[in-house]
This record gives structure tokens, C-alpha cells and sequence, in this order.
């Protein structure tokens, strides 16, 4: 008789989970340049697309634990009044980094404004 394995979460669904959410992405890649406190996350959000104007703490804070949930970022607490708190990103994260940069050139080819030709005038 054959074992069965425990029943395995489809990759690609997986990684749609961990994914999902409006600023992910965005948190991920603003953190490749080196560790980011909550502040200077919130205003590189607000400077990006269109939208970013509504976030609101409560929904970037969840963003932020839900990352460090999926091992993708690290919180360190510094301890310190006020408070002083550094998210990063974890090896995970870093390992990430290539597959939202090719999201991103993936988009500005195929999401960009179209060109005109001369026949489309």
C-alpha cells in the first residue's frame, strides 16, 4: 500500500497568499536598500502610485506583520522611549528582491502607456 503525504498547498496559490495585500510588494522592495524605520515606510508608500495617499497606520501595520509572519522581513524593537523600531529584510526577503524586480521591469514593458504609430494616429 502507497503512503499518502500530507496534502500540499499548490506553490502558486502559496505564494499568491503571501503576497497578497495593496503594499507588499512595495514594503519589499522600498526595504532592498538596506532596513527602513516604520516612518520612512509609510512616507516611500505615500510617494509612490496613485492611491498611496489613503494608508492608513492600521493597514500598514498589518502589512508589516503579516511580512515578518511570512519570514519575508524582520522587526527589531531597539527598546528605547521613545520607541525605536527597524524593519529589514530576512534572507527570505533578499531572495525575494529578483522576483519583484522582474514584476517590475515586467510591467513597465507590458503595463506602460502605449505607443502610438503612425498607422494607430
Amino acid at each position: 500500500m502507497a503512503k499518502t503525504s500530507p496534502a500540499r498547498t499548490c506553490p502558486v496559490a502559496a505564494f499568491q497568499k503571501m503576497i497578497s495585500g495593496k503594499y507588499k510588494l512595495r514594503i519589499v522592495w522600498d526595504l532592498k536598500d538596506g532596513p527602513r524605520r516604520y516612518g520612512e515606510i509609510r512616507s516611500g508608500l505615500l510617494r509612490g502610485a496613485e492611491g498611496s495617499a489613503e494608508i492608513t497606520p492600521r493597514v500598514l501595520s498589518r502589512e508589516l506583520k503579516a511580512l515578518t509572519m511570512s519570514g519575508l522581513i524582520d522587526r527589531k524593537d531597539f527598546g528605547e522611549v521613545p520607541p525605536k523600531v527597524e524593519y529589514r529584510l530576512t534572507r527570505k526577503g533578499k531572495s525575494f528582491v529578483p522576483v519583484v524586480a522582474a514584476i517590475r521591469e515586467w510591467g513597465e514593458r507590458n503595463l506602460g502607456e502605449p505607443v502610438l504609430t503612425e498607422a494607430a494616429e
